[in-house]
């Protein structure tokens, strides 16, 4: 053996021999006990980042521990199309390199450019799986759009259809203007920003008299359809039933009495405008109030709003709050802090927007979400995500799952005006064939979640059943990040009873999520400049910062200059080093703060482990099969010998203690501390004099060789 430890050169020899021999291949006709994993499967969208270096090494060291074990380990590797995503990298790949955008393509031609991406991504992830040491079985490689899973989602659709689950219906759904597409309720995200609260008054019809209402919306005030009081409200029970003129528009609208309304809120009095506001629309669909949508699909104010026409909606509220203003119709206008929905993906603000939607109703999985974990059928770990499930789970609305772009799983409806086909198989449906003219086939396609959350039976080839998903539905574990606990875990819990009448795993371990260190400096401006290059890894890697130079852990972003590559690192430390410092900030805590001198250790203890196997090796040269098969004879053990036994039966079942319960973060420290302070420096120093012939039998001798080898392996 060298006497150097060389990450490269043995990551490239062992990886190859381990795929090639097949030791990652699982049988369904196996006798041997069954334990699966289904991968959280990447986005084709690019690479691969910290966070699935994180849950792959996490899996990976389930699947091997179980796999030696005695169990037929099937870890099934894969990739999500992931529709939103993916369509915005290639579109803006598209205008960088040729100045087009999707709607300067034809629907099919746009595709082929997202297939090919895809293609090339994929590869490019795979290669990157492997790199991270995955043992993955290489062979059952499912991606979400495929033959075999774009069956599945076509079957799981059709059924819901039939049954009635699956609905279209006009609904007010969150808008992303930027990608043009409605998102679902949990694809929103929340930030604090400031505006304006400003405080209308409308002129009450026939009377002098004015009723206030209080917006930090002014320029929805143009589809207002009401003004609602609460009932019990005796200010305003003398109103009810009366009308007010909308200041601009010129338009009557009601007083309506309503018990969503809060008397205790500003004025007690609020606008109602039901097609841009959730609440309002709960309220017009009680009181059959019309819906006056302002917003074109590209978030400017339309035809409805007259001189507004045009103009962006954030531009059309400091017009409309002017407008107001030259009519008297403003009281005032403070500062406000509140929150705002921005999509996940574009950053762009979310717009309640009426549209013409695909839902699938929610309420009958209610009470088997609940059951599924409060029976314990699926135990969440840690215990403490029960509370933030239950939370999502009792507030579930009906999920919107058509998406209103090109890539994706188009949704498998046909039309012929009011009439709709449904047709689940291949092709297109025997009514189509008949008369290609007659049915035309829905634009839309599927939310990227419908399909994942098919994932652990689709992997396995379902609905067709086979002696892999016999064997290896359901699961045995589920590994995942707290920030899609509900995006993917609950769906699938949803999904899998649905569909088969189980869970498809008993077991979820939720791990937090990486941070990485952002460093900055304030510039004369009073703007944040951020610390990236040499500069920002001398600090990472302990150089003290000047006082000028800030810093905060935070969620790693490429803007922030926080990321850290999986492949640098690889690169760098080795895969070895990586993942055993990953398990080791791998704890039970929501937030993991990745410092990189983690991997500057392991590397250390990779090239203490290399060197003491050295040792080892070296000493074992002259050991025989047979001396090695005898096994260890009690009556020559001396004292540091049964000692080390001791520790290491110890260390073996404090193992395993550990990767029952997913404590990662201790299986990492104990195979440190036992490997170095146990191993390293007491005992492989106690047996030198007698390997080396100072002291002892030859009896001594080969009982230490045997538990050097005992321990080692």
């Amino acid at each position: 053996m060298s006497s150097q430890y060389s990450p490269s050169e043995i990551e490239a020899r062992w990886y190859p021999f381990w795929e090639e021999g097949g030791f990652f291949k699982a049988r369904a006709n196996s006798p041997k006990p069954a334990y699966c994993i289904p991968i959280p499967p990447p986005n084709v969208t690019g690479v691969l980042h910290m966070g699935h270096a994180l849950v792959d090494t996490l899996q990976d060291v389930l699947i091997r521990y179980q796999r030696m074990a005695g169990f037929e380990a099937l870890w099934v590797p894969g990739t999500d199309h992931a529709g939103i995503a993916t369509q915005t990298v290639v579109e803006r790949d598209q205008i960088a390199r040729t100045g087009k955008r999707r709607s300067d393509f034809e629907r099919e031609e746009f595709l082929e450019l997202v297939w090919e991406w895809k293609e090339k991504s994929q590869e490019h992830i795979l290669r990157q799986l492997r790199r991270l040491g995955c043992s993955c079985d290489w062979d059952r490689l499912a991606f979400t759009m495929d033959e075999t899973r774009s069956r599945a989602v076509k079957t799981l659709f059709k059924k819901m259809f039939d049954e009635g689950l699956i609905y279209r219906g006009d609904y007010l759904v969150n808008w992303d203007p930027v990608t043009q597409t409605a998102l679902a309720d949990d694809e929103v995200e929340y930030e604090e920003r400031e505006t304006r609260l400003c405080t209308l008054r409308y002129p009450i019809e026939g009377t002098d008299g004015f009723i206030e209402v209080a917006t930090t919306r002014a320029e929805t005030m143009l589809g207002d359809t009401a003004v609602a009081v609460n009932p019990k409200d005796e200010r305003y029970s003398a109103l009810v039933g009366k009308m007010v003129r909308l200041p601009i528009v010129d338009r009557l609208i009601p007083i309506i009495a309503d018990n969503y309304v809060d008397p205790e809120f500003g004025s007690g009095a609020v606008k109602i405008t039901p097609a841009h506001d959730p609440n309002d629309y709960e309220i017009g669909l009680r009181h059959d109030l019309p819906m006056i949508n302002l917003m074109t699909p590209d978030g400017k104010m339309n035809e409805n709003t007259g001189e507004f026409a045009g103009l962006t909606m954030e531009e059309g509220r400091l017009a409309v709050l002017q407008k107001l203003k030259s009519l008297d119709a403003v009281v005032q206008a403070i500062p406000y802090n509140h929150r705002v929905g921005v999509s996940y993906r574009s950053k762009a603000v979310i717009e309640p927007y009426l549209s013409k939607q695909w839902f699938v109703k929610m309420s009958q999985f209610k009470e088997p979400l609940i059951e599924a974990v409060k029976l314990g059928k699926v135990k969440i770990i840690p215990k403490d995500w029960e509370n933030t499930y239950f939370h999502w789970i009792e507030n579930l609305r009906d999920w919107c799952i058509s998406r209103q772009l090109w890539w994706g799983h188009r949704i498998p409806i046909w039309y012929r005006g009011e009439e709709m086909v449904c047709f689940d198989g291949e092709g297109v449906p025997p009514e189509v064939e008949k008369d290609p003219s007659g049915l035309v086939q829905d634009e839309d396609v599927l939310d990227t979640w419908f399909s994942s959350a098919l994932c652990p039976m689709s992997i396995h080839g379902w609905p067709e059943k086979s002696a892999v998903l016999g064997k290896f539905y359901p699961a045995s574990v589920l590994i995942t990040g707290h920030d899609i606990l509900f995006f993917w875990v609950a769906r699938m819990i949803m999904m899998g009873e649905y569909t088969t009448k189980e869970v498809p795993f008993p077991e979820t371990f939720i791990h937090g999520l990486i941070y990485g260190k952002s460093y900055w400096r304030y510039g004369e401006d009073g703007n944040i400049a951020f610390v990236t290059g040499k500069e920002r890894l001398d600090y990472d890697l302990g150089k003290t910062p000047p006082p000028e130079v800030h810093s905060k852990w935070e969620k790693m972003s490429k803007s922030k200059g926080n990321v850290i590559d999986p492949i640098e690192i690889i690169d760098t430390y080795g895969t070895d080093a990586m993942r055993l410092a990953l398990t080791s900030v791998a704890t039970h805590a929501r937030q993991i703060d990745l410092d990189r001198r983690r991997f500057e250790e392991y590397k250390n203890f990779i090239n203490k482990l290399w060197n003491g196997a050295r040792f080892v090796l070296m000493n074992l040269e002259d050991l025989s099969k047979e001396e090695l098969a005898s096994g260890i004879n009690p009556a020559h053990l001396k004292l540091e010998d049964k000692w080390m036994l001791s520790r290491l039966n110890s260390a073996i079942k404090e193992m395993h203690t550990h990767l029952e319960a997913y404590a990662f973060d201790k299986t990492a420290h104990l195979a440190y501390t036992f490997f170095w302070d146990v191993f390293c420096a007491y005992y492989v120093e106690l047996v030198k004099p007698t390997l080396f012939g100072k002291v002892g039998t030859d009896s001594d001798r080969l009982v230490k060789k045997q538990i050097l080898f005992v321990v080692l392996t």
